[in-house]
């Protein structure tokens, strides 16, 4: 009998896993994102030579480059957090409604956190301001790509592309397949959050998705491109 059951979820779990290749993956290493942003080369895609897991998503966002990217900056749990499910992702806290000053200084080698401590994460390896930027885990293993393409004067394709080597023998394995089979939930969440938060703006509102800096912020301007 108990062989019997092994056997009949053993065959379950190779069908589940015969559709997740063949119809689920395809559609979440894409999602939102056209051929021509799947196909095309974006900074940073030298860095990991041979990825496992080659994620290209996007949105299209009623809004200039210069008024996303503010958002994109400060994005980080302890910072902004990621605009996604804020129970699973950012320790419960809700994601920042509005841009942050104290966050808005870019600079390569800055640590983008990921942990509580705020000491685990990725690097800002390069960037160009209000155009794109590019994390890295310093190893070459894995890279995180946000873009801003603008379509018109007041259209512009938010691109992010996340590229990861498996390591099948190492323990960061588990973390890869988490990626593997959890990252297009956040990412999704991710993407339509920021786009909510940028075309509706906020209360501290001077231009679309840009909150002016209330009284004692002041703000530091973003470091020019440089690589890492």
């Amino acid at each position: 009998m108990f062989k019997k059951i092994a056997i009949g979820l053993a065959a379950l779990g190779a069908i589940s896993f015969g559709i997740y290749l063949r119809f689920i993956r395809p559609w979440q290493l894409r999602w939102g994102a056209t051929d021509e942003e799947v196909a095309r080369t974006m900074p940073g895609d030298d860095v990991v030579k041979h990825p496992t897991f080659d994620a290209t998503r996007a949105v299209t966002i009623q809004a200039r480059p210069e008024e996303i990217w503010p958002w994109l900056v400060q994005m980080g749990v302890t910072r902004a957090g990621w605009y996604s499910y804020d129970w699973l992702d950012n320790l419960g806290h809700h994601s920042a409604e509005r841009i942050l000053p104290q966050w808005q200084h870019v600079a390569v080698g800055d640590l983008i956190p990921f942990s509580p401590d705020g000491k685990a994460g990725m690097w800002v390896k390069a960037f160009e301001p209000q155009q794109w930027m590019i994390w890295w885990d310093k190893k070459g293993d894995s890279t995180w790509y946000w873009g801003l393409s603008p379509l018109d004067e007041s259209h512009t394709r938010l691109i992010t592309r996340v590229r990861l080597s498996y390591r099948w023998s190492k323990p960061s394995i588990v973390f890869s397949l988490l990626v593997e089979f959890t990252d297009i939930v956040m990412m999704r969440k991710c993407l339509l959050s920021i786009k909510q938060r940028v075309e509706r703006g906020s209360v501290h509102t001077g231009v679309t998705g840009q909150s002016l800096p209330q009284s004692g912020d002041s703000v530091m301007p973003n470091k020019i491109n440089t690589t890492l």
